[in-house]
């Protein structure tokens, strides 16, 4: 299945991504989702797509929002990046350590960097930062200042 079939079939199974999706290169496309749709457009994209590998998980800070990007692909080597946006006041994001087990590291990033909370992820250490670090401080925000 070619990418423009797979964007042509994400825009007819969920209308709210008409305009959404983009293939701007081969083995390249993106798709923009809402948080309230992030879950069932990845269990589409894992379980009738067949983008079966993690690559990484991104976080940002957009000013506004928070963006979460979630890398997967193919054993062919297509890479589809979905990325959603979080409101400021309490962001956060079901897990996806069901389908890719070795997201917990990217999870537990977004949790300790940006202060994104991760639902379903399975209680662990914290990563990167040291059990010791101060609550609430999250360093990859735009607004962080050291605290020294």
């Amino acid at each position: 299945m070619s990418l423009e079939d797979i964007k042509a079939g994400l825009e007819q199974t969920f209308p709210f991504l008409q305009g959404a999706v983009s293939v701007p290169r081969p083995r390249r496309i993106f798709v923009d989702v809402g948080p309230a749709h992030t879950a069932e457009v990845m269990e589409h994209v894992v379980l009738r797509l067949g983008f079966s590998s993690l690559s990484a998980i991104t976080g940002l800070d957009e000013g506004a929002t928070f963006g979460v990007i979630y890398h997967v692909n193919t054993p062919q080597g297509d890479v589809l990046s979905l990325k959603t946006h979080l409101e400021r006041t309490s962001p956060a994001v079901k897990t996806v350590t069901g389908y890719f087990p070795s997201a917990d590291i990217y999870e537990r990033e977004l949790t300790d960097l940006l202060g994104i909370q991760v639902k379903g992820l399975a209680p662990g250490h914290r990563y990167p930062l040291p059990d010791s670090w101060p609550a609430g401080e999250y360093p990859l925000r735009k607004g962080w200042k050291a605290v020294c």
